[in-house]
């Protein structure tokens, strides 16, 4: 991939933020709320292949969960906010929950312009000290796999 870059802090309150940024050569999907959609999509698909299905999502009416094995909530979600215009979609997860954060604050989003793909953890409070050894290092994973699944599917 190229221009893969990664960057992580934690704010002085103990907030996570943290960016993976790939170029692009041309947009991997469409710049329209469909498009912002599938950025979201396309994620929770791959962290259910990476993990091998033992982080499930599941949609819960207005909630997306991920659940262990189909049983407790490591994380839930907001409804996604969809944002598109003809340069940028966007997809954004509130955080709502779960086992591994200390409270309802935070988001995960995907926003793809017409040169960078990029998913970013903002104002994430872990339930775990150290983040980047685990939450943080999966987050990086998966969105390395996202990233080129997405770009190799739009070069088909």
């Amino acid at each position: 991939m190229d221009g893969w870059q990664s960057s992580h802090r934690q704010a002085p309150d103990g907030a996570i933020e943290s960016e993976q940024r790939v170029d692009l050569a041309r947009p991997v999907v469409e710049f329209s709320a469909a498009g912002a959609e599938r950025l979201g999509h396309s994620y929770w698909r791959e962290v259910r292949r990476l993990t091998g299905s033992l982080v499930r999502p599941r949609e819960c009416g207005a909630t997306l969960e991920l659940r262990l094995l189909g049983g407790p909530v490591l994380l839930r979600f907001e409804r996604p906010t969809i944002e598109a215009n003809e340069t940028r979609a966007f997809c954004s997860y509130p955080v709502a929950g779960g086992l591994l954060t200390r409270r309802a604050a935070g988001e995960l989003s995907f926003e793809q312009t017409a040169d960078a793909l990029t998913s970013t953890v903002r104002g994430f409070f872990p339930r775990v000290a150290h983040y980047d050894r685990l939450q943080g290092r999966a987050h990086v994973a998966v969105s390395r796999r996202y990233f080129r699944r997405l770009i190799a599917e739009a070069g088909r």
